[in-house]
């Protein structure tokens, strides 16, 4: 019976129902969302540094892990040192470069035959590899969202470059130039952003590291084979914050929301309950009843949010092609019950005050 007349108190106000359930959908689609491209962004970025086959990453002094943001102020010369040492089969240096043109990418500047012995080579789809310096490569991920084929001319960084290639995905970023085209752009001439190491055994890297950090103490030197668990939320700067402050953010919509709907809906029911109570209904059966209402809207409202969280997904990836939102189940159950335990918050005031009312006033309330 109770579960009846919860269903029949919700639809009998239908556009405050909707107007609630879309709050709180929104409220889920902003957590699943703003998670899910951070932690796609990360992830993939991850992936296909670790993709490149190096052993050991070199950066300077403080650098992020994120390496987009890690400029170039090491000099090219590290690397002739550091290819002298034992055990070291390979070294490549690598000057990076964001772009924010066509797309949040990062470009690569690397020297062919040196990314070769450390990564084995790019696996083309078409064309060939770096040979002119307006040359550059994409990724067929790259190229299938950007609509690029081999040959045509791709404006970037203010410069018009010569698509030579397009390569499998994976092997660190989705634009290759060559390192010294992008130093002259970016003015950054014999300079490096990060160095990577290919060990003659990978059982040599532990030493090799310890030789690095003899000879650059205050240098930033990674193994690779742990580069994903590296690139966690709490690991990158600012990045937990972040997340924390738009699940805050969202937490306060959906508690907003459902404080002022339940809370204008008991002055609008206040005869109501003045029936109930005086027929014996206790406090624990209003307060029940109160809550029970806002979580079937809590519930309505994730599978809302659930639902346009993929249709965001979609029009993210087909306005950004290149973007990575990962949307997880964890992360599916974790907004489901930010929603229902801010909803339940917010109604807790309301069923309380609810529950308060005398019956002989609440009759009489006009």
């Amino acid at each position: 019976m109770i579960q009846q007349m919860i269903v029949q108190n919700v639809l009998h106000r239908p556009i405050r129902t909707a107007l609630t359930v879309l709050a709180v959908a929104i409220e889920v689609m902003l957590v699943i969302t703003v998670v899910g491209l951070t932690t796609g962004l990360v992830t993939d970025s991850a992936k296909r540094v670790e993709g490149i086959g190096a052993d050991i990453m070199v950066q300077p002094p403080s650098a992020s892990v994120l390496m987009a943001f890690s400029g170039a102020p090491m000099p090219i010369r590290l690397g002739d040192k550091l290819a002298e040492m034992k055990y070291v089969k390979a070294v490549t240096p690598v000057l990076l470069q964001f772009n924010s043109t066509n797309g949040l990418d990062i470009i690569y500047g690397i020297d062919p035959e040196s990314y070769k012995k450390v990564s084995g080579g790019f696996v083309f789809h078409s064309g060939h590899d770096l040979e002119q310096a307006d040359d550059i490569l994409v990724d067929d991920v790259y190229a299938r969202g950007k609509n690029i084929n081999t040959g045509q001319y791709l404006h970037i960084l203010d410069h018009d470059f010569h698509v030579a290639g397009v390569v499998e995905h994976g092997k660190g970023a989705r634009l290759f130039v060559l390192l010294a085209t992008l130093q002259d752009l970016a003015g950054a001439h014999d300079k490096a952003s990060v160095f990577y190491i290919k060990c003659e055994r990978p059982d040599d890297t532990d030493t090799v590291m310890d030789e690095i950090k003899s000879l650059l103490p205050r240098y930033e030197i990674r193994p690779l084979k742990d580069f994903i668990s590296l690139m966690t939320s709490s690991s990158l700067p600012g990045l937990q914050a972040f997340i924390n402050t738009m699940i805050g953010l969202a937490v306060a919509i959906g508690f907003l929301v459902i404080f002022l709907s339940m809370y204008t809906t008991i002055i609008e029911r206040t005869r109501e309950i003045g029936v109930l109570k005086s027929l014996g209904a206790s406090k624990a059966y209003i307060i029940r009843v109160i809550l029970s209402e806002t979580t079937l809207l809590c519930v309505a409202g994730t599978i809302v949010g659930i639902v346009l969280s993929y249709s965001a997904r979609a029009m993210f990836l087909h306005l950004f092609p290149t973007l990575t939102i990962l949307i997880t189940y964890e992360w599916i159950l974790r907004a489901a019950g930010i929603a229902i335990f801010g909803g339940l918050i917010g109604s807790s005031y309301p069923a309380w005050i609810a529950s308060r009312k005398d019956p002989v006033e609440a009759l009489a309330y006009e």
